[in-house]
């Protein structure tokens, strides 16, 4: 990208990036974290629904993502670290027991960036 500042894409522009400019980074971070946890639990079968939502290889990509996200941000999330690590966590166990082959310790999704589970 150039030195240049190019006017913001129309999507960026207008009420919802005003509002946006109000809301505290850690804020925003923990609200797209609670978004992949909820997908991750969904795809663990953690919901009413059970296993019919099962799809392993999806919550890995999920719970990885989750991972990578809580561990960089966590000097900035403040009061917002330690629940969503222990809900990192609790994805993190779910996926093991909803496993047939579970991995092996510091080998499960995520793991490689939080430590073993």
């Amino acid at each position: 990208m150039s030195a240049d500042r190019s006017p913001a894409p129309a999507s960026a522009s207008g009420p919802a990036a005003r509002d946006l400019a109000d809301v505290p980074a850690a804020e925003v971070i923990s609200a797209v974290a609670v978004h992949l946890m909820s997908a991750a639990a969904v795809k663990c079968g953690l919901t009413e629904q059970g296993t019919a939502t099962l799809d392993l290889d999806e919550a890995r990509k999920l719970i990885t993502a989750l991972a990578g996200l809580v561990t960089a941000a966590r000097p900035d999330l403040g009061i917002h670290a330690a629940p969503l690590r222990d809900g990192l966590q609790a994805l993190q166990r779910a996926f093991r027991e909803a496993s047939p082959f579970p991995d092996g310790p510091g080998e499960g999704p995520g793991e490689k960036l939080t430590g073993p589970v």
